[in-house]
């Protein structure tokens, strides 16, 4: 799965990106308490302002892509400069730039895109060791890069496996071709099954699937089949999204445009409710609301998102994070290129206590396990929302959407169903 701009995040009948899931009311009002900072400015002086962070994760974004699907709004492209070189060279010296902000070992190493693995073995392995001879990256750190299966071949394998990474993460998003077809994905569904294969037998000890349900004109036994499918590849980790229709992509225009139809919510809800089921009987544990991944297997980058703590981000649109201030570096590879050695940021946004306290509670709840109730207790303590919010709490618990257990406060099984109508009346 990719970053979020903050993190891709979707719940079956609440399509909502992390960044559009409080497009309320309330999320306007904690909005507010947030000041903005869209001059010309560089990550250095957004990590500046990041005073006491603890960057514990490092996200990088490789925007190559050798196909822009049609659903996709990340920032990715078809580059016919040939600039993956001048990308690696550029990101060794964003990573000599950021080091004095890079205090504590590094626990996390996610590469996103686009697709990393569109790098090639020989750049892919030079970018990664660069980040390994760099960066302050702890002895156990979990190292992540996603791939395209089409280009996962036995040198990109190895390489990843010399370089150190233990979790690859592969778009499947079906096997179906006239549902990859429906997304203008560009892959032979056999070449999933391959890849996979290639990752084992280079050493790679752990492999993630991405699936996506609710593609128009599925059916409930189509996602049927894509599940047992995935399944019959013994992946360690399992990631189903429903289909977001993001703003000026081209399969939201065909959807303005009648060209293709939304599924209807209650079928949806169907396919949530069935890759629930189906991977909970199948050993799978959930641990958030779109992932689950055999026991201890859980990714860790993508926890500490929804824990809402610190990572630094490299690379062209890449986001980042620290003690409540965010930015995305400028989502233009020319510019990014040109613009050395400190990234140019698109937008430093400042947190206020109130629009943290709202954004820890939309990402924090997204977990199986939820929140430890002393933090809920804190949040419930800072911002002019304060009040609003435990008010909600209290209406949620008592409707059965929330529940107490273990010492943390959480979704039930209810709740998770509809999981954006009680986010966005937290923000």
């Amino acid at each position: 799965m990719a970053q979020p701009q903050p993190v891709p995040l979707t719940v079956a009948g609440s399509l909502a990106q992390a960044g559009g899931i409080g497009a309320s009311e309330n999320s306007q009002a904690a909005s507010q308490a947030a000041s903005k900072i869209t001059s010309k400015a560089t990550a250095k002086d957004a990590g500046a302002l990041a005073k006491g962070a603890s960057f514990r994760g490092a996200y990088f974004h490789v925007p190559f892509c050798r196909h822009k699907c049609h659903y996709c709004d990340f920032y990715s492209f078809v580059d016919t400069e040939s600039r993956e070189l001048a990308y690696v060279e550029r990101l060794e010296e964003e990573l000599q730039d950021a080091l004095e902000f890079l205090t504590v070992p590094i626990e996390t190493v996610f590469v996103g895109g686009g697709t990393p693995t569109m790098l090639g073995a020989d750049l892919l392995g030079r970018m990664l060791s660069s980040i390994r001879r760099t960066l302050p990256i702890a002895s156990n750190a979990e190292w992540s890069v996603e791939a395209n299966p089409e280009t996962v071949n036995e040198a990109v394998a190895d390489a990843l496996a010399q370089s150190g990474v233990r979790r690859v993460s592969l778009g499947a998003q079906s096997f179906n071709p006239k549902l990859l077809k429906a997304l203008e994905r560009d892959h032979d569904p056999a070449s999933v099954e391959r890849a996979v294969g290639l990752l084992r037998r280079a050493g790679i000890p752990q492999v993630n699937l991405d699936l996506i349900f609710a593609i128009p004109g599925s059916t409930i036994a189509d996602w049927e089949a894509d599940l047992l499918r995935a399944l019959s590849i013994g992946p360690d980790h399992l990631s189903a999204y429903g289909l977001v229709y993001e703003p000026n992509t081209p399969l939201t225009v065909k959807l303005r445009k009648g060209a293709v139809t939304r599924l209807p919510e209650d079928e949806e809800a169907e396919q949530y409710e069935f890759v629930v089921e189906k991977l909970a009987k199948s050993g799978y544990e959930r641990y958030e609301i779109s992932n689950w991944s055999l026991p201890g297997m859980a990714c860790r980058h993508n926890i500490l998102y929804w824990e809402n703590a610190d990572w630094w981000a490299f690379g062209p649109s890449a986001a980042a994070h620290g003690n409540g201030v965010r930015w995305r570096n400028i989502p233009r590879l020319a510019t990014w290129l040109e613009n050395r050695p400190s990234a140019p940021v698109e937008e430093i946004e400042c947190l206020g206590a109130d629009a943290n306290a709202g954004e820890s509670f939309m990402l924090g709840l997204r977990l199986m396990k939820g929140m430890p109730l002393e933090r809920v207790e804190m949040l419930l303590s800072c911002g002019e929302n304060a009040p609003r919010r435990r008010r909600s709490i209290e209406t949620f618990t008592k409707d059965g959407l929330l529940e107490q257990a273990d010492g943390h406060l959480r979704l039930s099984a209810r709740g998770f169903m509809i999981a954006d109508t009680v986010l966005s009346a937290l923000i």
